[in-house]
């Protein structure tokens, strides 16, 4: 497989780019001219290269299904972190398991620059880079670093609602609903009122792109550099239908008790807005803004690295997800 060349730049898509743009090497690289093919074959290359990876993967301790390895930047160039070293980006290659795996990089990068780029939804930085032997990877910098390397407080909202393996089965992550992770905000976060219509708009997006797999660990808080608690960038944003035939909503009891809900689908996301206490006007201006801009969406459906197939795909469910908003 041959690295391709490139005409969008590799992290925000603009057109006329042979490797990152100026935005993209100060906001994910510190403005280092960083390259975007790695010093490295991808991990699945050789049993050699699999074993340095191993290494790295050991001294993770992020949770989720996907592989991810630790990065450092040094000088213009990115390495694998050693042990005892504190990684600045994760790096997600494809991964050995999945329906349609080879696309979950371009998957994920997509859908992370349309919520940034489109709905100006705050996201972890991120890019797409080239292993030497053409291999794609999903690369994201850590926004529990600062840049000295000093970690940041960070908590999911799983351990948050104190839900562990042990407490709520194999399936914990994905129990309860989406109005609970207001009512956690509220106990935590001073600046509830600046933060609930961020979370509101995330969720509403998740359902828009078809990630149902938006689970508790998903979501989190950040520790500010005054000591409190805001909520962190979105993160691990993909449309996981073209992976799997995934539900509505990730979390079993949807947007709030199935007792309450009501009408329209449209109507249930205003009453997930008000009984999370965000003024009715500002939902309504979320929902809004959040059903337009279909014309930019396109856009960068077509500059991504998907497969033409996929980008047809991605854009039919984006448009499904969209009627049944405002008609169901």
């Amino acid at each position: 497989m041959n690295i391709p060349l490139l005409s969008y730049c590799p992290s925000t898509l603009a057109k006329g780019h042979s490797s990152y743009c100026r935005s993209a090497i100060q906001r994910l690289f510190s403005s280092h001219k960083v390259h975007h093919v790695l010093p490295y074959d991808s991990p699945a290359s050789s049993d050699e290269v699999s074993g340095i990876f191993f290494e790295n993967r050991t001294i993770m301790s992020i949770s989720g299904v996907q592989e991810k390895f630790s990065l450092l930047l040094e000088k213009n160039k990115l390495r694998l972190a050693q042990p005892g070293e504190s990684g600045h980006y994760l790096l997600k290659p494809i991964p050995t398991l999945g329906k349609n795996k080879h696309l979950m990089p371009a998957n994920e990068h997509l859908t992370m620059q349309i919520a940034k780029q489109v709905f100006q939804i705050d996201t972890a930085e991120n890019g797409i880079v080239f292993f030497q032997n053409g291999e794609m990877a999903y690369l994201t910098k850590r926004f529990d670093r600062d840049e000295a390397g000093l970690k940041r407080g960070k908590e999911d909202f799983a351990v948050l609602a104190n839900r562990t393996p042990q407490t709520h089965g194999a399936n914990y992550k994905y129990e309860g609903n989406y109005l609970e992770l207001f009512q956690i905000m509220q106990q935590y976060v001073p600046a509830y009122a600046t933060e609930a219509p961020k979370l509101f708009k995330i969720i509403l997006f998740n359902y828009l792109f078809s990630n149902g797999d938006a689970h508790l660990k998903n979501f989190s808080l950040l520790e500010t550099v005054d000591g409190d608690y805001i909520l962190s960038p979105a993160y691990d944003l993909l449309n996981s239908q073209l992976h799997i035939a995934d539900s509505d909503f990730a979390l079993l009891g949807g947007l709030y008790p199935k007792a309450q809900y009501q009408g329209k689908l449209i109507n249930q996301f205003i009453h997930l807005g008000k009984m999370a206490n965000i003024p009715e006007k500002m939902v309504e201006r979320i929902l809004e803004q959040m059903q337009a801009n279909s014309t930019e969406i396109e856009t960068l459906i077509r500059r991504s690295f998907l497969e033409e197939s996929a980008q047809k795909n991605y854009y039919q469910s984006y448009q499904g997800r969209l009627k049944r908003l405002k008609y169901t």
